[in-house]
């Protein structure tokens, strides 16, 4: 009945343009509170909410869709300080304003219309609506977007989409989308001027008029239009397919924008009909200053200059820093402790104050260390252009251009510039790929037995510690019950999924350097998966490794998806093998697992 409710609400909300259902209407004295019952307000189909929804270790204030399993945002009130404790209120107060009110007696107004408030309504467009007395609207969601556009919503000239903090952090990021007020759609860094040296992506429709917006449709048409409604210029094609279809255009966390589907009838994951760019590395500013973007097939990686090293080893946006104390340009021997480090096929802003035609590196080498205001140079084509420190838009690329940094003699450089171990466990001087790869392979010859053998065989052989298949009583004395996978428990069937929950297991084992525990132990403890769980919503991986060195954040952020994935309750929900080995080889991006339910809840 449930199912049947919910894909009736969907095809409701995707024939709203043939016959649009009256909107709630949301009168004054009306309040939200992030826990309860009374979380949201729906609109007519129950597809989008405005509401609390969860972030990090609190709660944001925003839109979102909440008919699907996924709760994707695709708006968010105040940007800049987004995270709110359990114990604040939004309310549509009496008064005509929409607030946020706190414990403290501080009220946060969410939106500040020109005219006093009488009613709301959340629509299922998506937008939320503000009315005047004469319920006329005086202020609505679809004029102020944040980070996302859907269908029949514009950017105006004007405008501009600004990525999330991260993806559990929908704060202002580092990214932005302008329609600029030229007919030009542009992206740049936030902070950046606007201007052809820090653009990173331009739809190339200058002098088109000074009216063009983008649009978006409901059959995945994401275009240019003039003043005249003339079209423009075509992003993606359109066409697609209305029914039980939700769009959504979005500049996301790593600097690219892009249009997603979401097919209610075949699948829980967002696909990428279109983007702005397939090369992550061209978003300008990903690796901050003195910090450069490599990439291994479709993930990318950010490296610091040689002698220099992370500002904050879990935030690439910050850059790097010098690993030295450089001497005064002053000093009569200030360049004789100094040498020039190489780093090849890398290109970067120039922003050269002398130039010399040279013949060899060797030779610019010379010229830099000659010169104490050179802090780096670039060589290509028999110029030596000289540059000041901070390097910034760096990426390696197929180019001859090389990139020569001055590092004192005695600073210590990490040999090759590349970390040899993007995940480290000092504790057991182990290389996790290693490891990973090792138990991936033993894992994938159980997989490619038929299944009734896997039933067999699986978890690893925990299976046969199961001595009374009609109560499933564990009376093993190897291994731990947290190895096995709920369905062992629960007499329901055993496929080949189950292997996939203990390699799961075994992987989170492997990152946080212990042992996960057994879930009958009477110590009372959290068992590793709910920890690794709530660590990741929270935003706080970093307590996963301890006081542990983690060379790449991203990379132990990845590795924690995967096992979530395979961890997962249901066993329809977890990957094949082949594909956990997929995203262990790094093709293609790992969406966001869902939630694991708490240990104490299963119960």
């Amino acid at each position: 009945m449930a199912a049947f409710l919910f894909f009736f609400l969907l095809s409701t909300f995707h024939s709203r343009i043939a016959a649009q259902q009256r909107p709630l209407n949301i009168s004054l004295g009306s309040s939200l509170t992030p826990t309860g019952n009374s979380s949201s307000w729906l609109s007519p189909s129950g597809i989008f909410a405005l509401g609390f929804y969860q972030q990090r270790n609190g709660y944001a204030v925003g839109i979102f869709l909440a008919g699907i399993p996924q709760k994707t945002a695709v708006w968010t009130a105040n940007r800049d300080s987004p995270i709110f404790s359990s114990n604040v209120s939004l309310i549509l107060s009496t008064d005509g304003r929409l607030i946020l009110q706190q414990p403290e007696g501080q009220d946060i107004t969410v939106v500040d219309p020109s005219e006093s408030i009488s009613s709301a309504s959340m629509l299922d467009s998506g937008n939320f609506v503000l009315y005047n007395s004469d319920k006329e609207i005086i202020w609505q969601s679809f004029e102020h977007p944040t980070n996302s556009l859907l269908p029949r919503q514009q950017l105006i000239p004007g405008q501009e989409l600004i990525s999330s903090a991260s993806e559990t952090d929908d704060s202002r990021g580092i990214f932005r989308l302008v329609m600029q007020t030229d007919g030009n759609l542009v992206q740049y860094p936030v902070g950046a001027a606007n201007g052809p040296e820090n653009a990173y992506w331009v739809s190339k429709t200058f002098g088109d008029g000074p009216n063009v917006t983008l649009n978006l449709e409901d059959d995945g048409h994401l275009y240019l239009t003039n003043s005249s409604v003339n079209l423009v210029k075509n992003l993606s094609d359109g066409g697609h397919p209305k029914n039980k279809m939700i769009y959504l255009m979005k500049i996301d966390v790593d600097g690219i924008f892009r249009l997603y589907s979401y097919s209610v009838d075949q699948g829980r994951n967002w696909s990428i009909i279109w983007e702005s760019s397939t090369d992550r590395c061209d978003p300008k500013g990903l690796c901050g200053f003195n910090g450069f973007c490599t990439k291994i097939d479709n993930l990318v990686d950010c490296k610091c200059l040689p002698g220099f090293q992370f500002v904050n080893q879990g935030n690439w946006r910050l850059g790097c820093e010098r690993s030295f104390v450089t001497d005064s340009c002053n000093s009569t021997d200030s360049n004789v402790n100094y040498t020039i480090e190489f780093l090849e096929n890398t290109v970067w802003e120039d922003n050269t104050f002398s130039m010399v035609n040279t013949g060899t590196r060797e030779d610019c080498a010379k010229i830099c260390l000659e010169d104490c205001n050179c802090e780096a140079a670039f060589f290509k084509d028999g110029q030596c252009k000289k540059q000041r420190l901070p390097l910034t838009y760096g990426k390696r690329e197929t180019d001859s251009n090389i990139a020569l940094v001055k590092v004192h003699k005695h600073a210590t450089i990490d040999e090759g510039v590349i970390p040899s171990n993007p995940l480290k466990c000092r504790k057991e001087e182990v290389r996790v790929y290693v490891l990973i790869i090792g138990i991936s392979l033993a894992v994938l010859e159980n997989v490619l037995m038929d299944e009734s053998r896997c039933a067999k065989i699986s978890d690893f052989g925990l299976a046969k510690l199961l001595k009374n298949d009609q109560t499933r009583t564990y009376t093993g004395v190897r291994g731990t019950r947290g190895y096995v996978a709920p369905e062992w428990f629960r007499n329901l069937p055993v496929t080949v999924k189950a292997d996939v929950y203990s390699f799961g297991i075994m992987l989170l084992e492997i990152i946080c350097c212990r042992k996960s525990v057994d879930c009958t132990s009477p110590e009372n403890e959290a068992i590793l998966e709910e920890w690794a769980n709530q660590c990741f919503e929270a935003g706080e991986l970093y307590k996963l490794v301890g006081d542990e060195e983690v060379d790449d954040v991203r990379e132990l952020e990845r590795m924690i998806k995967i096992a979530l994935w395979c961890i997962q309750e249901e066993p329809a929900l977890r990957p094949s093998m082949k594909k956990v080995l997929l995203m262990l080889e790094g093709t293609g991006d790992i969406p966001i697992p869902p939630s694991l339910p708490s240990f104490s809840s299963a119960l």
